[in-house]
Protein backbone atom coordinates (compact mmCIF):
# COMPACT_ATOMS: atom_id res chain seq x y z
CA UNK A 1 0.00 0.00 0.00
CA UNK A 2 3.06 2.45 -0.80
CA UNK A 3 2.26 5.78 -2.20
CA UNK A 4 4.26 9.20 -2.08
CA UNK A 5 5.41 10.40 1.30
CA UNK A 6 4.59 13.68 2.11
CA UNK A 7 6.52 14.95 5.23
CA UNK A 8 4.23 17.26 7.21
CA UNK A 9 6.88 18.83 8.94
CA UNK A 10 9.13 22.06 8.10
CA UNK A 11 11.81 20.90 10.63
CA UNK A 12 15.48 20.00 9.03
CA UNK A 13 15.67 17.51 12.14
CA UNK A 14 13.02 15.32 10.95
CA UNK A 15 14.51 15.18 7.24
CA UNK A 16 17.62 14.21 8.82
CA UNK A 17 16.76 11.54 10.52
CA UNK A 18 14.93 10.32 8.04
CA UNK A 19 17.20 10.36 5.78
CA UNK A 20 19.86 8.24 8.01
CA UNK A 21 17.24 5.49 7.71
CA UNK A 22 17.28 5.60 3.90
CA UNK A 23 14.11 7.51 3.60
CA UNK A 24 13.25 10.51 1.36
CA UNK A 25 9.87 12.23 1.24
CA UNK A 26 8.64 12.58 -1.91
CA UNK A 27 7.53 16.46 -0.84
CA UNK A 28 7.84 18.12 2.49
CA UNK A 29 5.14 20.32 3.99
CA UNK A 30 4.92 22.76 6.49
CA UNK A 31 1.66 22.20 8.84
CA UNK A 32 -0.04 25.47 10.12
CA UNK A 33 -1.90 24.80 13.48
CA UNK A 34 -2.03 26.19 16.74
CA UNK A 35 0.44 24.19 19.02
CA UNK A 36 -0.58 25.40 22.66
CA UNK A 37 -1.61 23.12 25.18
CA UNK A 38 -4.99 22.52 26.57
CA UNK A 39 -5.69 22.70 30.19
CA UNK A 40 -4.60 20.40 32.35
CA UNK A 41 -3.69 18.30 28.91
CA UNK A 42 -1.12 15.39 29.89
CA UNK A 43 2.59 16.26 27.99
CA UNK A 44 1.92 13.00 25.81
CA UNK A 45 -1.70 13.33 24.87
CA UNK A 46 -0.58 16.95 23.65
CA UNK A 47 1.97 15.45 21.41
CA UNK A 48 -0.35 13.03 20.19
CA UNK A 49 -2.72 15.61 19.23
CA UNK A 50 -0.50 17.63 17.86
CA UNK A 51 1.14 15.55 15.43
CA UNK A 52 -2.26 13.88 14.52
CA UNK A 53 -3.56 17.83 13.80
CA UNK A 54 -0.10 18.03 11.16
CA UNK A 55 -0.55 14.83 9.45
CA UNK A 56 -4.97 16.18 9.31
CA UNK A 57 -4.12 19.44 8.41
CA UNK A 58 -1.39 18.07 5.23
CA UNK A 59 -3.33 14.92 4.16
CA UNK A 60 -6.46 16.54 3.29
CA UNK A 61 -4.62 17.72 0.39
CA UNK A 62 -2.68 14.91 -1.16
CA UNK A 63 -5.19 12.17 -1.52
CA UNK A 64 -3.64 8.51 -2.14
CA UNK A 65 -0.71 9.33 -0.48
CA UNK A 66 0.71 8.60 2.47
CA UNK A 67 1.64 11.74 4.97
CA UNK A 68 3.72 11.72 8.14
CA UNK A 69 3.19 14.09 11.08
CA UNK A 70 5.40 14.23 14.12
CA UNK A 71 5.41 16.44 17.35
CA UNK A 72 8.29 16.30 20.22
CA UNK A 73 6.97 17.87 23.20
CA UNK A 74 9.42 18.50 26.45
CA UNK A 75 8.04 18.44 30.09
CA UNK A 76 9.36 18.24 33.57
CA UNK A 77 6.68 16.93 35.52
CA UNK A 78 3.45 17.53 33.67
CA UNK A 79 4.60 21.20 33.01
CA UNK A 80 5.20 21.35 29.23
CA UNK A 81 8.48 23.24 28.59
CA UNK A 82 7.56 25.46 25.56
CA UNK A 83 9.68 26.36 22.41
CA UNK A 84 11.65 29.37 23.93
CA UNK A 85 10.56 32.31 22.49
CA UNK A 86 13.41 34.69 23.99
CA UNK A 87 16.39 34.26 25.59
CA UNK A 88 15.10 34.87 29.16
CA UNK A 89 12.64 32.23 28.20
CA UNK A 90 14.75 29.96 26.94
CA UNK A 91 17.29 30.62 30.11
CA UNK A 92 13.89 30.25 32.53
CA UNK A 93 13.95 26.54 30.68
CA UNK A 94 17.53 25.21 31.02
CA UNK A 95 17.38 26.43 34.94
CA UNK A 96 14.09 24.19 35.40
CA UNK A 97 16.05 21.33 33.41
CA UNK A 98 19.34 21.80 35.70
CA UNK A 99 20.69 18.72 37.67
CA UNK A 100 16.86 17.30 37.36
CA UNK A 101 15.42 14.64 35.13
CA UNK A 102 13.14 15.38 32.79
CA UNK A 103 10.92 13.17 30.10
CA UNK A 104 10.38 13.91 25.86
CA UNK A 105 7.47 12.92 24.73
CA UNK A 106 7.59 11.94 20.45
CA UNK A 107 4.32 11.16 18.84
CA UNK A 108 4.04 9.95 15.13
CA UNK A 109 0.82 10.23 12.63
CA UNK A 110 1.07 8.54 9.62
CA UNK A 111 -2.17 8.52 7.56
CA UNK A 112 -2.49 6.18 4.66
CA UNK A 113 -3.68 6.79 1.34
CA UNK A 114 -7.40 5.64 2.44
CA UNK A 115 -7.02 7.86 4.63
CA UNK A 116 -6.23 5.46 7.67
CA UNK A 117 -4.45 6.99 11.30
CA UNK A 118 -1.64 4.81 12.36
CA UNK A 119 0.13 6.23 15.84
CA UNK A 120 2.89 6.06 18.35
CA UNK A 121 4.38 7.35 20.96
CA UNK A 122 7.31 7.09 22.50
CA UNK A 123 8.94 8.56 25.93
CA UNK A 124 12.01 8.97 26.44
CA UNK A 125 14.14 10.18 30.00
CA UNK A 126 16.74 12.71 30.10
CA UNK A 127 18.89 13.77 32.57
CA UNK A 128 20.41 17.05 32.81
CA UNK A 129 23.89 17.56 34.91
CA UNK A 130 23.65 21.04 37.19
CA UNK A 131 24.50 23.79 35.03
CA UNK A 132 26.22 26.76 36.18
CA UNK A 133 25.45 30.08 35.12
CA UNK A 134 28.25 30.57 32.34
CA UNK A 135 27.44 27.21 31.41
CA UNK A 136 24.08 28.31 30.91
CA UNK A 137 25.34 32.35 29.07
CA UNK A 138 27.48 30.36 27.00
CA UNK A 139 24.55 27.68 25.60
CA UNK A 140 22.28 31.11 25.17
CA UNK A 141 24.55 33.02 23.21
CA UNK A 142 25.37 30.42 20.79
CA UNK A 143 21.61 30.23 20.03
CA UNK A 144 21.30 27.11 19.62
CA UNK A 145 18.37 26.66 21.69
CA UNK A 146 15.97 28.88 18.81
CA UNK A 147 13.43 26.60 17.63
CA UNK A 148 14.18 23.95 19.85
CA UNK A 149 11.31 22.32 22.77
CA UNK A 150 12.82 22.93 26.15
CA UNK A 151 15.67 25.76 24.51
CA UNK A 152 18.28 22.55 23.90
CA UNK A 153 19.32 20.61 21.30
CA UNK A 154 20.88 17.07 22.52
CA UNK A 155 22.68 16.61 19.20
CA UNK A 156 24.34 19.68 18.81
CA UNK A 157 26.18 21.08 22.07
CA UNK A 158 23.79 20.77 24.76
CA UNK A 159 24.97 16.94 24.48
CA UNK A 160 27.54 17.77 27.10
CA UNK A 161 24.32 18.49 29.48
CA UNK A 162 23.07 14.90 29.18
CA UNK A 163 25.40 12.27 31.28
CA UNK A 164 22.04 9.91 30.46
CA UNK A 165 19.11 9.13 28.59
CA UNK A 166 16.67 6.08 29.33
CA UNK A 167 15.23 5.42 25.56
CA UNK A 168 15.42 6.54 22.03
CA UNK A 169 17.87 8.83 21.14
CA UNK A 170 16.17 9.96 18.10
CA UNK A 171 12.75 10.52 19.75
CA UNK A 172 14.97 13.32 21.66
CA UNK A 173 16.17 14.68 18.44
CA UNK A 174 13.15 15.03 17.15
CA UNK A 175 11.75 11.92 15.70
CA UNK A 176 11.23 8.51 17.36
CA UNK A 177 13.16 6.20 13.93
CA UNK A 178 12.41 2.41 15.17
CA UNK A 179 8.59 3.24 15.93
CA UNK A 180 8.22 5.31 12.40
CA UNK A 181 10.70 3.02 10.17
CA UNK A 182 7.68 -0.45 11.19
CA UNK A 183 4.68 1.93 10.59
CA UNK A 184 6.26 3.27 7.28
CA UNK A 185 7.06 -0.37 6.80
CA UNK A 186 3.59 -1.86 7.45
CA UNK A 187 2.25 0.46 4.30
CA UNK A 188 5.37 -0.26 1.95
CA UNK A 189 7.82 2.49 2.37
CA UNK A 190 11.48 0.54 3.28
CA UNK A 191 14.53 2.84 3.66
CA UNK A 192 17.55 1.26 3.41
CA UNK A 193 20.91 1.28 5.55
CA UNK A 194 23.12 3.62 3.78
CA UNK A 195 20.86 4.28 0.82
CA UNK A 196 18.44 7.06 -0.22
CA UNK A 197 16.51 4.67 -2.22
CA UNK A 198 13.28 4.65 0.30
CA UNK A 199 11.55 1.51 -1.75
Amino acid sequence: MSGRLILASASPRRLDLLAQIGIVPDEVVAADIDEQSEPRERPGDLAKRLALAKAQGVAGRYSGDVVLGADTVVARGRRVLPKAADEAQARHCLTLLSGRRHRVYGAVCVIDGQGAEHRRLVMTAVMFKRLSKPEIDQYIEGGEWRGKAGAYAIQGAAAAFVPKIIGSYSNVVGLPLTETAALLRGLGIQGGIGTDDRR
